[in-house]
């Protein structure tokens, strides 16, 4: 894997998943592994992993959220609920120029916040 990859999708973002068992359920980044390509959605993709008992302690199942590929999410507008990609636009502010993050849906292209 390429490890300088630029993940577009952040933590804390919105997300739509794509594909797999919670397909078309929305949730919000908590984690991201750029060398691997891969998000954490909050309550999806759970897993279990049964963990051995030790000693005279019983075993246990542990659920957790197991990375996803970012290609299965797409991003969420979080005022508009609309999907799209994420892309970046320079603007000037008060003199600045400055790289804005922006989602891009048919056309059109509105600021994340």
């Amino acid at each position: 894997m390429n490890s300088r990859v630029k993940l577009k999708i952040k933590t804390g973002d919105t997300v739509r998943i794509l594909t797999g068992k919670d397909k078309g359920k929305q949730g919000k980044v908590i984690q991201t592994f750029p060398a691997l390509c891969k998000v954490v959605v909050e309550g999806m993709n759970v897993a279990v992993r049964h963990l051995r008992g030790r000693g005279n302690q019983p075993g246990q199942k542990v659920t957790f959220p197991a990375p996803m590929h970012v290609s299965n999410v797409q991003a969420v507008h979080p005022k508009t609920g609309m999907v799209g990609r994420v892309g970046w636009k320079v603007e000037t502010r008060e003199g600045k120029l400055l790289k804005v993050r922006v989602l891009r849906r048919k056309g059109t292209t509105e600021d994340l916040v």
